[in-house]
């Protein structure tokens, strides 16, 4: 049987303890309905966008009144775009562009290191419309929302594009021995040069002045990429791609060449094509195919000049810069066979025949993700 209870006695409450959690009440609801991010610095005020359909690569900030805007007329002399050894200096502006189908952690906490201005970067993205991709962009949207809501803002990046791809991928899966098969090659990498291009030209806007390619398995730079690959002052400069790895006989960790796309020609390889049909390709780094190009993966010299210069013919996609004027000279990924070449190597062979020529950089290294 329940015993009633007496009456109770409240303990008074302390003044203080009351007028700190009067504060702490309000520092919350402000924290919950406040303004998430603080304003936008002089230099980003000065070129964010008017209207949501002015160019992809200016930030765009919503109005706060009801009422939208007719779409700005704008004139734009692209004859006032630098393009210079010293973008820092210049103020230049930058274009991040990654095809992305699978997210690293390592790839974004990377980016966030760059040492170039963010304000004056803008970040690029397309994602294929798989199960991984899925994954993938939910993972990209939520290390975005952190960094440009919640980040300080010296992280926070100019603008940011994410675009889904509208072709079926010609891969289900992202396994790396699966991409790298050689059967695979034609249509993956017809597949990528789409994504790629799509992604270019739905993001260029009429003021940057560099593109910096860089795959999204790419997990270590120097912080000082841009500035570095920029001061050599070619309309494309390519890094050499390592990669890291447990090197089981020294029994540490060790590194070893990645990307085999960079290359110089040989009689060897131009014979073959001459012997090929128009729509077959030429690929590297196949014992099925040996082409004895010259590979600046092997090139790397460990006591070599860090920013020596080697011309190349072939280019691959893990990190390379471009000056945004061979982008607009038409320079792009071709998906079918040009001169027997296709996607970055196909890039690079159209840029020469529009007078642009490829430079390779063996002794300055970035990394590749081991899976």
């Amino acid at each position: 049987m329940a015993r009633p209870m007496g009456s109770v006695r409240l303990k008074k409450t302390n003044p203080a303890t009351l007028a700190v959690g009067v504060a702490l009440c309000i520092f919350i609801i402000y924290f919950l309905i406040g303004p998430s991010t603080s304003d936008f610095s002089a230099s980003r005020k000065a070129t964010a966008a008017a209207h949501h359909l002015s160019p992809p690569t200016s930030p765009f900030r919503k109005p706060t009144g009801d009422k939208q805007k007719p779409p700005p007329v704008a004139h734009y002399n692209l004859n006032n775009v630098t393009t210079t050894p010293n973008p820092l200096e210049n103020r230049e502006n930058i274009l991040l562009l990654t095809p992305m189908a699978r997210f690293y952690q390592e790839y974004w906490d990377n980016i966030l290191r760059l040492e170039y201005p963010h304000e004056l970067i803008t970040l690029g993205f397309i994602l294929p419309r798989t199960k991984e991709g899925n994954d993938a962009t939910r993972e990209l949207q939520k290390r975005i929302a952190l960094t440009q809501n919640q980040g300080p803002e010296k992280d926070r990046f100019k603008s940011i594009i994410i675009l889904r791809e509208d072709i079926d991928p010609p891969l289900t899966s992202q396994d790396e021995k699966e991409r790298h098969k050689m059967e695979n090659q034609k249509a993956r990498r017809a597949a990528m040069a789409k994504a790629r291009n799509s992604l270019l030209y739905s993001t260029l806007g009429p003021a940057t002045s560099w593109i910096l390619w860089l795959d999204a398995d790419v997990v270590e730079t120097p912080p000082t990429i841009i500035q570095d690959l920029a001061s050599h002052d070619q309309a494309i400069t390519v890094p050499n791609c390592f990669q890291r790895y447990w090197n089981e006989e020294k029994n540490e960790m060790d590194e070893r060449p990645y990307d085999f796309n960079n290359w110089q020609d040989s009689p060897t390889a131009l014979d073959l094509a001459k012997k090929m049909d128009p729509d077959d390709i030429l690929l590297e780094g196949y014992a099925e195919m040996a082409t004895f190009r010259t590979l600046m993966a092997y090139m790397s010299r460990e006591n070599g000049r860090l920013h020596e210069e080697m011309p190349l013919d072939g280019v691959g996609g893990a990190a390379l810069l471009v000056k945004a004027d061979v982008h607009r000279d038409g320079a792009m990924f071709p998906p079918f066979a040009f001169y027997n070449l296709i996607e970055t190597e196909g890039f690079a062979k159209m840029s020469k025949r529009l007078g642009w020529q490829p430079v390779g950089l063996p002794n300055y290294k970035v990394y590749h993700y081991n899976e």
